[in-house]
């Protein structure tokens, strides 16, 4: 098969372990610049334009589309869907994904375990906002923010106001969650593949510090996840549509709780904690499925 994946940096860890893993099993793998592309539409259908070059005879794409590029990004995974090649991921889940006030409505919709989380257009009664969370702390996010950037605990409600009149005053749209303090600045991240959970580990934050991104300066290690954690996790997947997705956990006292399905987890963290071969699992994946992708006459989605 002829693979191609979506990056804009041939040079990262992701990238690099899924060319090798695409080669190891004795597939063609390229890495496409998915921001070089060109969309063409006419009465003929669909093409695109790489470099110049038609991109032809894709059997199967894996998309890594960064955040701050997810609308043309998931135009061209849609530009694939529309010729019939198999994608790793569904455009429209990518999309979800990338929208944290949408992604939460739908985890919310579905029953699944998350911190309370309040958003209003109007915030400039914030004692009526904090009202719907509890006391504080809370933590504070910017629906914008990715790997840590733009999430602030606020440890009284008097800081909570302050907070929120600054980014009031910048016109900048957040959410308040409730502080699951029993987690203790860690949270689990689960490697879901085509329903399945191939690798868990829990990432702890610095000392000091409550997000337990491992940009941020946390670390993590391998961890077993309990039945109610994995059908948690592939619950959260499922529901905004993701076939490969990065679930983040907290341990709380409920139980654990959702905090955000990631569209383009990242291997070099949960490779690292688990040995687990994950991108060998993701060409797995597409081995099983990518002979199913769609035919002429199936409808595709818009």
């Amino acid at each position: 098969m002829k693979i191609a994946i979506l990056s804009r940096n041939q040079n990262l860890y992701s990238t690099r372990r899924l060319l090798d893993a695409i080669t190891l099993r004795g597939h063609q793998g390229l890495v496409v610049d998915h921001m070089k592309c060109d969309l063409i539409m006419d009465e003929r259908g669909p093409s695109i334009y790489y470099k110049g070059e038609k991109l032809e005879d894709i059997d199967a794409i894996i998309p890594r589309i960064g955040a701050s590029v997810t609308f043309y990004g998931t135009a061209v995974v849609r530009q694939f869907e529309m010729k019939h090649v198999f994608s790793t991921q569904d455009s429209l889940a990518i999309t979800r994904s990338r929208d944290k006030l949408r992604s939460l409505q739908i985890l919310s919709r579905s029953g699944v375990l998350m911190p309370k989380t309040a958003f209003t257009n109007y915030s400039k009664d914030e004692n009526k906002l904090l009202k719907h969370i509890g006391e504080a702390p809370v933590v504070i996010k910017l629906l914008e923010g990715t790997q840590g950037l733009g999430v602030v605990l606020a440890e009284t409600n008097k800081a909570a106001k302050s907070v929120l009149e600054a980014f009031e005053s910048l016109k900048t749209r957040v959410i308040l969650q409730e502080f699951i303090e029993e987690a203790k600045g860690a949270d689990i991240r689960a490697f879901v593949i085509d329903g399945e959970v191939v690798g868990a580990m829990k990432r702890q934050g610095k000392e000091g510090e409550f997000r337990s991104n491992l940009h941020r300066g946390g670390n993590a290690h391998i961890i077993k996840l309990s039945r109610t954690e994995k059908s948690t996790a592939l619950k959260a997947a499922k529901s905004i549509g993701l076939a490969i997705a990065g679930v983040d956990m907290l341990q709380s006292k409920r139980g654990p709780m959702v905090l955000e399905v990631n569209s383009s987890p990242g291997l070099e963290g949960i490779e690292s904690a688990t040995g687990v071969d994950i991108a060998g699992k993701i060409i797995e994946y597409i081995e099983r499925n990518a002979a199913k992708k769609r035919k002429p006459k199936d409808k595709v989605k818009a």
